[in-house]
């Protein structure tokens, strides 16, 4: 694979020449494409007279009415909407599957063990400064993040091809690393899985890149569109991006096997396609860090480049720190160098520098061999609950006799499963049965217990007997 990241020369030559405190490398062309895509996401057909109208508008009303009057309210976010909806039923049986976090068998939020620990360590320690982090982050967290998710013995790792920064979670770090690609990268679309997680489009879109989507969902079995994923991707331009989700699949739960896997690699290979993974599950789907690597370490040995973002929010539960890495793995050391330097003049405009505590902490669980250790245990428990959710959930449904298969719901991995549900089974359940989950009919098996699996079970067998 012949993958260019053109750190300098070409249409951003001029990224070369400044200093990471003043960028002027984002091209007029650049900044329109980013203009043009605000003014798509906000529903506005006619760009120019809406500039004109913008421009147009005093910096002050004389007329005493607020200068945002003509702001109009947004719709709720289709993911964190479910939440605020579930906030406000007053029901005492309400079960909210919408939101994508871990909850414990009684419901609660969970904190780590092990993460108590770190912080515990990280309080005792006097000589700890509240200082600003370099632009890239905390360099003994970015490390240990490469190591973790490509694999200590990696050649790339050995041989210093791999520039790492930290990022504000999986979704920060996914955010620059688009906007490293569309200044720096000489193709621009981004082909993304049809179904997806929902921020992928807008955060790529709003990145300046151009996306399109790849076959990988079938609803008629419930799992995998391979033979219409290969076509997808088969047909797609040389040198495209392709968004790969690394396992437990958002909001499938469908992965690819690993023989389905290296058939991706070597078309993705073979077609010169730029792979940029999002691994926001790794241990948390099959509860083995290696297992749910493998898809990722399968593209970072074979010598060609790749990008990966990862998060830290559920494999060490830190959702409020957002804390995440972007990796990319290069050709050359020079490459990863001139790469690094690019990427620096990304993120000091956007937020500077990224927060101190968060990556400490996982910084501290990954170099001591004991809190490793008792993390992947309690990280295997985690996913081993999810895992008996399934299957409770299975066995609930059998019981009951509810018609159609629902063999998929033991099948699928992670934090989600796609149950098949339509829009309308969805709103039935919300409004007879107090359940909330997103209108694709996605639930979050790690907002189960056993105590509100029947009460689930009940509500999806009367919405597929009553409505079909």
């Amino acid at each position: 694979m012949r993958t260019q990241f053109t750190a300098s020369g070409g249409a951003h030559s001029c990224c070369s020449a400044v200093s990471s405190s003043s960028c002027c490398c984002i091209s007029t062309a650049a900044a329109d494409r980013r203009l043009n895509a605000l003014v798509r996401h906000l529903g506005i057909e006619d760009s120019k007279s809406a500039m004109a109208d913008i421009s147009a508008n005093p910096t002050s009303a004389s007329n005493g009415d607020s200068v945002f009057a003509h702001v109009v309210r947004a719709p709720e976010d289709p993911i964190l909407g479910v939440t605020v909806a579930y906030n406000k039923d007053p029901s005492p049986n309400k079960l909210n599957l919408g939101v994508g976090a871990y909850r414990t068998e009684e419901g609660k939020p969970l904190v780590l063990n092990v993460v108590r620990q770190a912080e515990q360590q990280l309080v005792n320690d006097p000589s700890r400064v509240k200082e600003y982090l370099p632009i890239v982050g905390l360099a003994e967290f970015n490390k240990l993040s490469a190591k973790l998710i490509l694999g200590s013995d990696n050649p790339a790792i050995q041989e210093n091809r791999v520039t790492t920064v930290q990022g504000l979670s999986g979704t920060g770090s996914l955010r620059v690393g688009g906007e490293f690609l569309a200044r720096h990268y000489h193709e621009r679309t981004i082909y993304i899985p049809q179904p997806t997680w929902g921020n992928h489009p807008k955060v790529f879109t709003l990145s300046g890149l151009s996306v399109k989507t790849y076959r990988y969902y079938d609803p008629a079995t419930r799992g995998l569109n391979f033979q219409g994923l290969l076509e997808d991707l088969g047909s797609a331009p040389s040198g495209a991006i392709v968004l790969l989700h690394a396992c437990a699949h958002n909001p499938t739960g469908v992965d690819p096997t690993l023989e389905q896997w290296e058939h991706i690699r070597k078309l993705v290979r073979s077609k010169a396609l730029l792979p940029f993974f999002d691994s926001a599950y790794q241990g948390f789907a099959s509860g083995s860090l290696d297992a749910d690597a493998q898809s990722v370490r399968i593209f970072a040995a074979d010598g060609g480049e790749c990008l990966v973002a990862q998060s830290y929010a559920k494999n060490m539960g830190l959702y409020g720190e957002r804390v995440g890495a972007l990796s990319i793995v290069c050709k050359t050391a020079d490459v990863a160098s001139r790469v690094e330097s690019q990427l620096k003049l990304v993120i000091r405009p956007m937020y500077s520098n990224p927060p101190i505590h968060g990556a400490s902490i996982v910084a501290t669980i990954l170099k001591d061999r004991n809190l490793y250790n008792e993390w992947t245990i309690e990280l295997k428990a985690m996913a081993d609950r999810i895992i008996s959710m399934r299957q409770q959930l299975f066995d609930a449904l059998k019981t009951r006799g509810t018609p159609g298969d629902w063999s998929h719901i033991i099948k699928q991995i992670g934090m989600f499963t796609f149950t098949g549900l339509n829009s309308d089974q969805v709103a039935f359940m919300t409004k007879e049965y107090h359940i909330y989950m997103t209108s694709d009919g996605r639930i979050s098996m790690a907002g189960l217990s056993s105590r509100t699996v029947p009460h689930l079970a009940d509500a999806i067998h009367a919405a597929v007997t009553r409505l079909g």
